[in-house]
C-alpha cells in the first residue's frame, strides 16, 4: 500500500470530525453537478440520490454513575445517474458509507464501510426485457479488525477484500421501481491486494494470490417504494451468486433492506439490515480463530440530517 494512503488512513483514525467534513465537501461536487444535470439539455439522463449525516457525542464530567466519553458519526450516499433513450437503459449506482466511533480513551473504530458501484447497460429485447451486461465492484475505504477498540489484528481493508462482477444476461425491468437481472455467464474475481492477508488465504484466494476468479450464474433484484406509509421510502436489494464450477449448491448470498424515514425536509431517520452469506470467507472472532463461513449480519439505525438531491 501506498505511504499516501497509509498517511490518509492515520489521518481518519485521529481527526473524525475532519473525515467528515471531507466527505461533505466530496458530496457537495456531488450534489452541485446533479442540480447542473437537472437542468441540463441532455433530457435523457435522470440523476439524483439521497445522503445523510447521523453524529451522536457524549461527554461526561464528574458523573457518579460511571460511563465514558463517547463520539460518534456515520455519513452515508446513494446517488444513481441513469441514461434512457428509445431501446437503451443504462443504469449506474454510487453507494457510500462511512462511520466511525470512539469511546474514552479507547482506539476510535469503524462501524460502516463501504464503496459499491454498479452500472448495468441494457438493449430492449421487448415487453419490459433488455439484452444487458452488468458491472459490479464492491470494497471499503478503511482498515478492518477483529478485536476493536485495541485494533491489533487487521482482517480488511481498501481492496482486500473488493469484489467484481461481470455479467452478460436478461433485465426484466417492468418500471424504474423494479429490476429483476437473471446472468447464466458472470465472472466473479475476488481482490485481496493485501500480501499478508493473501499469503494467509484471506476471503478465498488461494495463499500467496491476491485474486481468485469464480465463473457462475447470478441473479440480481432491486425493488424500492416510496411512501411504503406515510413519509417511509423502502429499498431492497438482493444478490444470488452460484459458482458452477465448484460446489454450485453454495450459494452467495448479498440481501440489503433499506428504510428512509422522513421527519422534514433536513431531518430523517434510517434504518438498514444487511445480511451476507458467502462459502469463501471465513469469520475470525477477537481472539483471533477462524470459525470458518457464518451468516454476516449488520444492522444500522442513525436519525440526523439528511438531502434529497436531482430529478
Amino acid at each position: 500500500m501506498s505511504i499516501i494512503y497509509r498517511s490518509i488512513v492515520l489521518f481518519i483514525h485521529t481527526y473524525l470530525m475532519k473525515k467528515l467534513a471531507l466527505t461533505l465537501l466530496c458530496f457537495s461536487a456531488i450534489t452541485a453537478f446533479a442540480q447542473d444535470a437537472k437542468t441540463d439539455t441532455i433530457k435523457n439522463w435522470k440523476v439524483g440520490g439521497t445522503t445523510s449525516l447521523t453524529f451522536n457525542q457524549v461527554s461526561l464530567t464528574n458523573w457518579a454513575a460511571g460511563g465514558k466519553n463517547s463520539m460518534a458519526g456515520t455519513f452515508l450516499i446513494n446517488s444513481y445517474f441513469n441514461y434512457k433513450k428509445e431501446k437503451v437503459n443504462w443504469d449506474n449506482i454510487i453507494d457510500l458509507g462511512y462511520g466511525m466511533t470512539k469511546q474514552g480513551s479507547d482506539n476510535p473504530f469503524k462501524t460502516e464501510d463501504k464503496i459499491y458501484i454498479v452500472s448495468k447497460y441494457g438493449y430492449s429485447a421487448g415487453k419490459h426485457w433488455f439484452y444487458s451486461g452488468l458491472l459490479d465492484f464492491k470494497t471499503q475505504f478503511d482498515y478492518g479488525y477483529s478485536d476493536p477498540p485495541e485494533n491489533t489484528n487487521k482482517i480488511s481493508e481498501f481492496m482486500s477484500p473488493a469484489y467484481l462482477n461481470l455479467s452478460l444476461g436478461m433485465d426484466y425491468k417492468p418500471s424504474d421501481n423494479f429490476s429483476l437481472y437473471l446472468s447464466p455467464l458472470t465472472n466473479k474475481t475476488t481482490f485481496v491486494l493485501d500480501q499478508n492477508l493473501a499469503d494467509a488465504g484471506a476471503f478465498g484466494v488461494d495463499p500467496g494470490k491476491n485474486y481468485r476468479a469464480e465463473y457462475g450464474a447470478l441473479v440480481k433484484v432491486t425493488a424500492k417504494k416510496a411512501n411504503l406509509v406515510k413519509n417511509v421510502d423502502l429499498a431492497t436489494r438482493l444478490d444470488l451468486f452460484s459458482n458452477l464450477g465448484d460446489k454450485p449448491q453454495n450459494v452467495d448470498v448479498d440481501w440489503e433492506l433499506v428504510f428512509n424515514m422522513k421527519v422534514n425536509e433536513w431531518l430523517s431517520a434510517i434504518a438498514s439490515f444487511n445480511m451476507i452469506y458467502d462459502d469463501d470467507i471465513s469469520y475470525i472472532d477477537p481472539d483471533g480463530n477462524d470459525k470458518g463461513p457464518q451468516v454476516q449480519f449488520k444492522q444500522l439505525f442513525g436519525f440526523g440530517l439528511s438531502y434529497k438531491f436531482g430529478n
